[in-house]
This record gives C-alpha cells, structure tokens and sequence, in this order.
C-alpha cells in the first residue's frame, strides 16, 4: 500500500488532510481506507461558515480519530455526527422539515442498504440536488461475469453493487454519471 503515501497521488491536498490520511495509515494499516473524518475535512473548509454537515457513520472512534485535525481546521461547527448505523436506523429523527433541504449526499457504507439510502436521500435532497454513491465499480468486477469474481467476498460485494448500478441507471427521477475516479462514484442529479 505504499502509493496510498505517496504525495504525487494528491496533488492538491491540504496539509491536514496529508497529515490524517498518513495518522490514519500509520494505526489502521491495510484499513486505511476507514473513514477518519477524511471526507468532512475534504468538504467542510469549501462550506460557507454556516454550512453543516450531517454525518452518519457507526464508527464513533474512527469519527474521533479525525476529530482533533477538524478542529485544527476550525471547521467542527460545520458537523453534525450522528454514531449510528443508518441502514438499521438512521440515528436522526426525520420530521419531516428536512425534506427537500440537502444539497448533496455523500454515501459510502454498506452496499446491501444503498437502495434504501436512496429513497430517504430522495426526500431529503432538493431538486436540482447531487447524491453521490461511491466504490460502485466494486474493484472493476461490476463488468465482469460473476462466475468470472474468484473471491466470495468480492463476489457478494459485486452483486450488491450491480443491484444498485441497474436500479440509479433506470430510476427516472435521476439523471447520473459514473466517473471512473477510485473505485467508482456514481452522481445522480435529482430531478423532480
């Protein structure tokens, strides 16, 4: 994993980010990749100061990891972490007023509960509104044969993922892109 340190793979990272990603690295290993509070840093400096994010994550100790380099960026007032697992329960009571209020959606948690993310993400993201589904080139399986995917855990990751694909490619209240950055994101734009 020697290229996750790498400087030349981020260009235009902030010395915060470069300083969590190796703290991350350095205690996690092979889950480098956990979330650390590494996307908030990434969004929360581009918010207006009275932005907020709503972060849910099941994780608190991940979360709390990144939480000191968030406050060295004075961008904590900007997040709202709920610990929870938000395909069992959201760990946020809807009631109705946030309906229509996102901007943006960022989802990055368990393949199997993507659909069901999607349809709440439905009535919390305005119109006009992104949600962005990541890792949905699933190691690039998701154009291969499933027969074809040697490991079983791959393989169920990838059936999940391609369950999502198909859904968001015929969902007509959506238009999307996949870009083919990572492990694949998927944007989709609400459109009614």
């Amino acid at each position: 994993m020697q290229y996750i340190l790498e400087t030349s793979c981020y260009p235009r990272e902030h010395e915060l980010l470069k300083q969590l990603r190796e703290a991350t690295f350095e205690k996690y290993q092979f889950w480098s990749q956990i979330l650390t509070g590494y996307s908030l840093l990434t969004v929360a400096p581009a918010l207006p100061d009275d932005g907020k994010i709503t972060a849910i994550d099941p994780n608190r100790e991940a979360y709390e990891f990144g939480q000191p380099f968030i406050q060295r960026a004075g961008v904590e007032h900007k997040i709202n972490f709920f610990p929870s697992d938000a395909g069992k329960e959201p760990g946020i009571k809807f009631e109705g007023k946030e309906e229509g209020n996102f901007d943006f959606a960022f989802v990055d948690a368990d393949k199997q509960n993507y659909l069901n993310y999607h349809e709440l993400l439905m009535k919390l993201v305005k119109v006009g509104g992104i949600i962005a589904y990541d890792n949905t080139l699933w190691f690039g399986t998701v154009a291969e044969p499933e027969e074809k995917v040697k490991e079983l855990a791959l393989r169920k990751g990838r059936n999940d993922v391609v369950v999502v694909n198909n859904f968001l490619a015929a969902d007509p209240r959506v238009e999307l892109a996949l870009v083919s950055i990572g492990d694949g994101l998927t944007l989709c734009r609400r459109l009614h």
